[in-house]
């Protein structure tokens, strides 16, 4: 695939960065839960959860997120796409995120599709096409001065298979999901949708899975987004101080999800 101008070069230069990075040395353990090769549940047996968020076109709780966050002091995880990253709106708050400790990884720089809902199994990408999208979101975060220091990954969409894992994998990239069954993740929805839920409804849902789960919440990765589409004026991260707090009394801690995962980086083959 041939590139050319300031982007090429952009290319070019998160693959040498990527090359002074360790490769990945284990695979996931046997305590961890794998879907389409991607860890969607860390540790099973630690009572330790991560939170995460996501962030495309949208950024109205994040300064809300950020300050709940410092009050309850948890770290967590904010995964953006390259257009987030270059927006000149969101400089300042991810200033702030980065002056306040959180990892701060990827999300597909141009929030591609990678595979059809209907047929998880083939690809709408190609090899080069994820490698190029990716490596650009790596750049759009380096110019900002974002450099984590281990590179974890979620797709965009949440929807992935697992040449897309195993593509990661190739430029040293956990690619990891939400843990399923949580349900925070459609805090995304609006009224006008059949799959809507109202943030109350999404809370009562983690808590009765959290009762009921084999395991609780152990391990888990729970996926909020930082912003949401006006029509959806019931906000989720609204109740995120409760929810922390919540969790903190039912014994949960909540650590940054390099930290989650970090014992367990690698690739399920």
């Amino acid at each position: 695939m041939k590139l050319s101008g300031c982007f090429g070069r952009a290319v070019l230069a998160g693959l040498a960065w990527f090359a002074a990075w360790p490769a990945p040395s284990a695979l996931f353990s046997a305590t961890v839960v794998t879907d389409h090769g991607a860890v969607v549940r860390a540790d099973t047996t630690r009572k330790e959860l991560a939170l995460i968020f996501t962030g495309g076109d949208y950024n109205d709780g994040g300064r809300h997120i950020a300050a709940v966050l410092q009050r309850m002091q948890v770290k967590a995880g904010f995964f953006f796409t390259g257009d987030f990253y270059r927006h000149p709106e969101n400089d300042s708050l991810i200033r702030l995120l980065q002056q306040q400790g959180h990892y701060l990884g990827p999300h597909s720089d141009r929030h591609l599709l990678y595979c059809p809902w209907e047929n998880r199994d083939s690809s709408l990408v190609s090899r080069e096409q994820f490698r190029t999208d990716l490596l650009a979101n790596y750049e759009a975060m380096r110019a900002l001065g974002v450099r984590p220091r281990q590179r974890f990954f979620i797709p965009p969409y949440e929807w992935y298979n697992l040449d897309h894992v195993r593509w990661a994998a190739e430029l040293d990239v956990t690619l990891f999901n939400y843990t399923p069954g949580v349900g925070t993740q459609a805090d995304y929805t609006t009224p006008d949708m059949r799959a809507y839920r109202s943030s109350a409804a999404l809370y009562q849902r983690l808590f009765e899975y959290e009762e009921t789960a084999a395991h609780g919440l152990n391990g888990a990765l729970l996926l909020i987004h930082i912003g949401t589409h006006p029509d959806r004026t019931d906000k989720f991260y609204r109740l995120l101080e409760p929810l922390i707090r919540e969790l903190q009394h039912k014994g949960y801690r909540l650590v940054r999800i390099d930290s989650l995962l970090s014992s367990h980086r690698g690739v399920a083959r």
